[in-house]
């Protein structure tokens, strides 16, 4: 075994998509650390263009501004992706969105948005690339997909946050790699997940606005780190990543058991 290669990502393009902040970012930068060419998507062109720029300093980063949130957006991106490379041996399912609304107040349309952007959409893109991912996959060497859940897909939030819609489509989103990962190991893909905890993003306003607080009730008593999510990213993208199949690795300092 050469220990040196384990966790390498060399020779290795990469898509991250809400790769321009938070999560996405971190994960990318991770996989540009160990020498991927790397690609990142987000639909704010000027934040996806400047963070490709600022990460191109570490290695190979480019950006691909796309709107996952239609069938256009995303048959847009797999044109733009296919005129620069002819396969495609990660995809980091990672664009998402959730909305806060009271169980009274919550609307079919906030509803829609949550879901098809973090659950139909996910899907279908990678149904999309799937030609991609075949084309440079092998038994030795399988392509990798890693869908981002979070801890709210494995366990219950106790802190009077109302976000039904974003729960259920993450809990849908650890199934599915399930069900996708014995599916595609048949064209040497191999399908898993990573289930955030609290990491700072747009999306966890309470790591962003009072960290001192959330971190007292994390086992870990910390916010998590971006090597922290990286490292674990990094895991399932290289070779150390092969025989995780359809499986969900949660990073969050202990908070999911806790809760």
């Amino acid at each position: 075994m050469n220990g040196s290669q384990l966790f390498s990502l060399a020779d290795r393009v990469a898509l991250v998509t809400g790769g321009s902040k938070g999560i996405g970012r971190m994960i990318a930068e991770g996989f540009v650390a160990q020498g991927a060419r790397v690609y990142i998507a987000a639909r704010t062109a000027a934040k996806c263009e400047a963070t490709a720029q600022e990460l191109s300093e570490f290695g190979t980063c480019f950006a691909l501004p796309a709107d996952l949130s239609t069938r256009e957006g995303i048959d847009d991106l797999v044109r733009r992706l296919r005129e620069r490379e002819s396969s495609l041996d990660i995809l980091v399912n990672n664009a998402g969105t959730g909305t806060l609304a009271a169980f009274d107040d919550v609307t079919d349309e906030e509803w829609d948005a949550t879901v098809d952007l973090n659950l139909k959409w996910l899907f279908f893109l990678t149904q999309a690339l799937a030609p991609d991912l075949r084309a440079g996959a092998s038994a030795e060497r399988p392509s990798k997909v890693i869908n981002i859940a979070s801890i709210d897909a494995v366990s219950v939030n106790r802190l009077d946050i109302d976000t039904y819609a974003y729960h259920a489509s993450k809990a849908a989103v650890v199934h599915l790699t399930k069900q996708l990962g014995v599916r595609l190991i048949r064209d040497h893909i191999v399908v898993s997940a990573i289930a955030p905890g609290a990491f700072v993003s747009d999306l966890n306003r309470r790591a962003l606005d009072t960290p001192d607080e959330l971190a007292a009730i994390i086992p870990a008593r910390r916010i998590g780190t971006p090597e922290d999510l990286a490292g674990g990213a990094v895991f399932l993208a290289s070779r150390a990543g092969d025989y995780v199949v359809g499986e969900t690795l949660v990073i969050d300092g202990g908070f999911s058991i806790m809760r």
